[in-house]
């Protein structure tokens, strides 16, 4: 069993993680990969904002209720997307 690990700092998501693997990193001169965590938020925002938006048309609408129910779980899900993007930056990652 491995030894339980500490806390990362934000200098150690600045450095790259151990055991990191980049197949692109130097090829031709490419820059190293960076992650999308700005870009995941922005696209799970416009998704929460579209779902609520749908299920009250949907509802509006008079139609079939299990679209409105189908748009509100795909909302929920853009909800913990952005909960836990909001805690990976808030600890320091970059991106």
């Amino acid at each position: 069993m491995s030894e339980p690990q500490e806390r990362r700092s934000r200098q150690d998501y600045e450095r790259g993680l151990p055991d990191h693997h980049d197949p692109t990193a130097g090829f031709a001169g490419a820059a190293p990969a960076q992650s999308a965590l700005t870009l995941r938020l922005v696209l799970a925002v416009i998704a929460l904002v579209a779902c609520v938006v749908g299920a009250i048309g949907v509802l509006a609408a008079g139609a079939p209720v299990w679209w409105a129910v189908v748009l509100a779980v795909v909302g929920v899900v853009a909800a913990v997307d952005i909960v836990v993007i909001a805690r990976r930056k808030a600890r320091g990652e970059p991106g």
